[in-house]
């Protein structure tokens, strides 16, 4: 009988994470920029030009922000398994018996962790170290130019919305058409999230509509008060 592969949600963990949170920055960043500049009761040319504003340059801070913390990540990373080889190299014997000692930790028997850590290590000593010593796999390992490119991009595309809301949108009513698309696309997208990610649709759905609804009536609470101080 044929046995598909299950599928485990954690495979998509890292891209899901930059992507979801670069898209929901992009789109809650620039709406509330947006929204707070509208609020003063500027001009339309002003408001394309936050938006505008907001989108490149969230977009850039976005990418940069996730290469300099992933970097980092990698480098400690590579910094221990370094470390790890020389230890192999010079102690193999104490290696050998710590590798065993996790299993043993895990309910393995005795003989049966020895056994299997002397396989694991014959195989690839390094790798066997890295996963079970380390926490280091092919899922958790940093890979920072490929999650500076899907903030970026998830960024941009997020921020996309509100820049075209700008552009269309009746200008004495772009406050609610800037919250009410914001509000239905913050739903998609945690809806989006929730299902990629093998979550709850209604509380991802309600905690990202909540709290962005927080951050644009903050802001075009400021937008307010500053077009009433400069008029």
């Amino acid at each position: 009988m044929h046995h598909e592969l299950e599928k485990h949600y954690v495979n998509r963990v890292g891209w899901l994470r930059a992507a979801v949170l670069g898209a929901n920055d992009g789109l809650l960043s620039t709406t509330s920029i947006v929204i707070g500049v509208a609020a003063a009761e500027p001009e339309r040319h002003i408001i394309i030009l936050a938006a505008l504003a907001g989108m490149i340059a969230g977009a850039m801070s976005m990418a940069a922000g996730e290469y300099v913390s992933v970097s980092s990540q990698e480098d400690t990373e590579k910094a221990d398994l370094m470390r790890e080889k020389r230890e192999l190299e010079t102690m193999p014997e104490i290696e050998l018996r710590e590798l065993a000692r996790i299993y043993e930790n895990r309910g393995v028997s005795k003989e049966t962790a020895m056994q299997v850590a002397t396989e694991l290590t014959k195989h690839n000593a390094l790798e066997a170290h890295a996963r079970d010593e380390l926490g280091i796999n092919e899922i958790t390992q940093a890979k920072p130019l490929q999650a500076a490119m899907a903030s970026f991009g998830s960024f941009a595309v997020g921020a996309l919305l509100p820049f075209t809301v700008s552009l269309l949108a009746p200008i004495h009513q772009m406050v609610y058409f800037q919250y009410g698309f914001s509000i239905i696309f913050l739903m998609v997208l945690g809806a989006v999230s929730a299902r990629t990610g093998g979550s709850h649709m209604g509380i991802a759905m309600l905690r990202i509509c909540f709290w962005g609804t927080v951050a644009m009536g903050v802001t075009a609470l400021v937008g307010h008060f500053f077009g009433i101080n400069v008029s």
